[in-house]
């Protein structure tokens, strides 16, 4: 696994990153990649950890898993507390229009279809990276 990895790229804009997978090998990779590439980490395996975790919180970015093993990503979306992340990606291996439909609806910015090229999450994180640098 290791040779997939980079070695210490720098983001352009490194990001607080809040983490819900409920597969912990999946879970673990994938901080193990955002944490090598820059970003700062936090996660949980389910809704409520998540929901008990992220109002206090200090992160830019969400991503979630839609299936969670005690609900789903859209409704944890919905049942945070305001302010809610103002961008959000939501990540399952069901990539139906329909599941991208409901994604977007929920808030999630974007759909990432499971197993997802890292090249494409890094073009999602700059794009935040960027709308929260015009932001401020």
């Amino acid at each position: 696994m290791s040779s997939l990895l980079p070695t210490k790229i720098v983001p352009l804009h490194p990001l607080r990153v809040f983490v819900v997978e409920h597969h912990a090998d999946t879970r673990r990779c994938l901080q193990l990649y955002l944490e090598t590439v820059g970003h700062t980490v936090r996660s949980a395996a389910t809704a409520a950890a998540a929901l008990s975790a992220l109002p206090g919180a200090d992160y830019d970015v969400l991503i979630c898993d839609v299936g969670l093993p005690d609900g789903t990503g859209w409704d944890l979306l919905h049942r945070l507390p305001a302010p809610r992340p103002a961008y959000a990606i939501a990540m399952s291996a069901c990539g139906t229009h329909a599941d991208q439909v409901r994604a977007r609806a929920a808030g999630y910015r974007h759909h990432l279809l499971k197993p997802f090229p890292l090249p494409e999450l890094d073009a999602m994180l700059e794009e935040a990276a960027h709308e929260l640098l015009l932001a401020r």
